[in-house]
């Protein structure tokens, strides 16, 4: 190959890549399955999926409360026995190749030892990091949405 054909063809093989769709990408669903996953671990009081989903200085700012994963599991366990279940809308999500962050609305429906009731709607924000490939959650925000 003559030297002078070189870059013409560099720029042919760059080319190939034009017009092509690019792979789509299903990131901002994984952030989604990180969070929801994170909420089911509550819900079903499993600490051990909780912690494998977030990074190790994961911390929870909550209606001016600070968490990190030891505080917000011994939390859980004082509250017991309850059940929850969680309602997740309105997601805004942003993602590169190695963070991500979202915003969304969460409503809870919380029966605490059997009779006591109590429904509670936040605003709520969450950040990412790519780990060895994969998605954990490093920040959770959540505020109680006023009437």
């Amino acid at each position: 190959m003559k030297l002078n054909n070189i870059p013409v063809f560099a720029l042919a093989i760059g080319l190939l890549g034009v017009g092509r769709p690019k792979q789509p990408t299903n990131d901002a669903e994984k952030l989604k399955q990180v969070l929801t996953g994170y909420f089911e671990g509550i819900e079903t009081k499993d600490t051990v999926k909780m912690k494998a989903l977030t990074t190790d200085d994961f911390i929870l700012y909550e209606n001016g409360a600070v968490w990190n994963n030891d505080s917000a599991f011994m939390n859980i366990r004082r509250h017991m026995p309850f059940t929850v279940k969680y309602t997740f809308a309105n997601f805004k999500i942003h993602v590169d190749s190695a963070s991500g962050d979202m915003t969304y609305t969460n409503h809870a429906d919380f029966v605490f030892k059997v009779t006591n009731k109590v429904a509670l709607d936040w605003i709520e924000s969450a950040t990412f990091r790519k780990i060895a490939g994969e998605w954990k959650m490093n920040f959770l925000q959540a505020t109680l949405r006023q009437p």
